[in-house]
């Protein structure tokens, strides 16, 4: 039987945020909190990444952990508090991508796992 699955506008301000961690340690800790406070319907915890940058006048190469969080715009601050709290980078990654278009079921399911009792 095959399923269907229904392109629409995101319209409860769901979003992506991209956060770089050093450790999975840190990526799965962050992570945790994050699902836990629903803060974020689920996170994505990719190792492995290699990243390129400036710091204080250097290049520098670093292995990271990246996490690809499924939130909603309404949690920003919230998720600032948790990086502030939980991230050890002086300056860590936080980028939100605005999600413009998804499947209704997958969006339905963000906005349901956010909620709170």
């Amino acid at each position: 039987m095959a399923r269907e699955l229904r392109l629409v506008k995101a319209e409860n301000g769901q979003a992506i945020v991209k956060i770089t961690c050093p450790t999975s340690e840190v990526a799965e800790r962050i992570a945790t909190v994050l699902v836990e406070r629903r803060l974020a319907a689920c996170v994505n915890i990719l190792p492995g990444v290699t990243s390129i940058y400036q710091w204080q006048g250097e290049i520098c190469r670093d292995s990271e952990t990246l996490l690809l969080v499924k939130t909603a715009d309404e949690r920003a601050e919230e998720i600032l508090e948790v990086l502030v709290a939980e991230h050890p980078y002086e300056v860590p990654e936080a980028l939100w991508t605005p999600v413009v278009y998804g499947s209704e079921s997958y969006l339905d399911w963000m906005t349901e796992s956010m909620k709170r009792a």
